[in-house]
């Protein structure tokens, strides 16, 4: 009796992975996570000094829909400061985690018929949103160090392109896309008035280079951007659930009534949190870069010294993506053999449009990305 939108939603491979790896946990097994992306820090103290201080006020009824007037302001600081976009704070809506921002966008401006290109690698979420919204996925390729250009979106543009989801730096490959392709994305949107859904929560995880925010260019390619972000990957907050949007505002605005139809406002003491996240020092981030910086380096190093595995270096996120073609193995029967096998767990790439590559966060100690590469390498050296 199911409807037919949820039986054709696939589960996320991450989440999968994590749950059979907290299951092993369980039974005692030392496993190696190289899963679930999530930074291995805690939120830095004064965010949780801030919760505290809005739960002992009180501060734990129903607010605004859209988020509170003190985190949109805060919010649309940020986007001047650190992005060179200026944003209203009628144009801002906070929602419950960046997934629920990508929803909101996918559910509001998709109707069935509708195209969405969505680069290949991709993060797992992306067509599932799509799909939902009963839209199509148009995959569109990227080339051999996974960077999207103008010329590969222009080759899937077609009079149903409503949508194309920019994620740079990129979940899974750590990939960034050049500034000067995305100006010219911005041209190919603008010739083609169609949407531009960007994905900014691996902002500050850019380790060569400055990021460029596509909305930034010009006012006509930023009224047909979304810029999305969220605080749980910079602030190590992913249990928060705080994620925002900036876009035109009659469509915020209709983003608005659907999300109060289906969430209400996001937690009340995670938004205090949120404004202490965006307002207060970020030497937090700045030391859990710096140390990601180290981990992306020596992963990538290792990887490229395992018999049967090639990486390319990864230019932004916590994520590396390499090539497991050379071991014989599809991605799933990689990805299930090495957790059963050598206690390591990576997630499939099959779960992200490439089954020849498996993903691994690098969002852990370098101890324990140390023993995992060494058991990868071990239980390598007995298949090949």
């Amino acid at each position: 009796m199911l409807s037919n939108r949820v039986k054709n939603i696939a589960p996320s491979a991450t989440f999968a992975i994590e749950a059979k790896t907290k299951q092993l946990r369980s039974e005692g097994k030392d496993i190696v996570n190289f899963g679930l992306g999530e930074p291995d820090f805690n939120t830095p103290e004064s965010i949780k000094q801030a919760a505290k201080k809005a739960i002992d006020s009180n501060f734990t009824r129903y607010t605004p829909v859209g988020g509170i007037p003190e985190l949109k302001k805060a919010i649309a600081d940020k986007f001047r400061r650190e992005n060179s976009i200026d944003y209203d704070v009628s144009e801002i809506l906070v929602s419950c985690g960046g997934k629920h921002s990508l929803y909101n966008i996918a559910m509001v401006i998709l109707d069935k018929g509708d195209e969405a290109i969505l680069p290949v690698p991709f993060w797992v979420s992306y067509q599932e949103i799509i799909k939902l919204a009963e839209a199509k996925p148009v995959f569109c390729r990227t080339d051999k160090k996974f960077k999207l250009t103008a010329d590969f979106v222009e080759e899937k543009v077609t009079k149903k392109t409503k949508l194309l989801i920019l994620n740079s730096p990129n979940n899974p490959s750590g990939a960034t896309i050049e500034p000067d392709e995305i100006r010219k994305i911005a041209e190919l949107a603008i010739e083609h008035k169609f949407y531009v859904l960007s994905d900014e929560i691996y902002e500050h995880f850019v380790y060569n280079g400055k990021h460029t925010s596509i909305a930034s260019l010009n006012e006509e390619i930023k009224k047909l951007t979304f810029t999305c972000n969220a605080v749980s990957k910079a602030y190590a907050m992913t249990g928060w659930r705080i994620g925002y949007v900036a876009g035109s505002k009659d469509i915020i605005k209709a983003m608005e009534n659907l999300q109060s139809n289906a969430t209400s406002n996001p937690s009340s003491i995670s938004q205090y949190a949120a404004l202490e996240a965006l307002n207060g020092s970020q030497d937090s981030v700045t030391q859990m870069v710096k140390a990601f910086d180290e981990r992306r380096k020596f992963i990538h190093k290792r990887l490229n010294e395992i018999k049967g595995i090639s990486c390319i270096e990864p230019e932004g996120a916590f994520y590396a993506f390499p090539d497991i073609s050379k071991t014989n193995m599809k991605s799933m029967e990689f990805a299930s053999r090495l957790l059963d096998e050598a206690l390591v767990a990576v997630v499939p790439g099959i779960a992200f449009g490439s089954d020849s590559h498996a993903r691994l966060s690098y969002a852990a100690s370098m101890h324990d990305i140390e023993k995992g590469l060494n058991r990868i390498e071990q239980w390598l050296k007995n298949k090949i």
